[in-house]
């Protein structure tokens, strides 16, 4: 997802992907070590996804504080 689709988004709405992405992320995980997961590289996808999901949060905190 690319942060100028991210900054469309509410404030509410960005919580709540940024929630379901760290739920996404365990369970990469727990699939990666039981040995399930097909291609590794989708925790480095979702790793960065929450990136930009928090720094857009952090650019609206900042915002709100000016």
């Amino acid at each position: 997802m690319k942060a100028k689709e991210l900054r469309d988004l509410t404030y509410d709405e960005l919580i709540k992907k940024e929630t379901d992405l760290a739920a996404e992320l365990f369970n990469l995980r727990f699939r990666l070590a039981t040995g399930q997961l097909d291609n590794p590289m989708t925790i480095n996808a979702v790793r960065k996804d929450m990136a930009r999901v928090k720094t857009v949060i952090r650019q609206m905190d900042m915002e709100k504080a000016q």
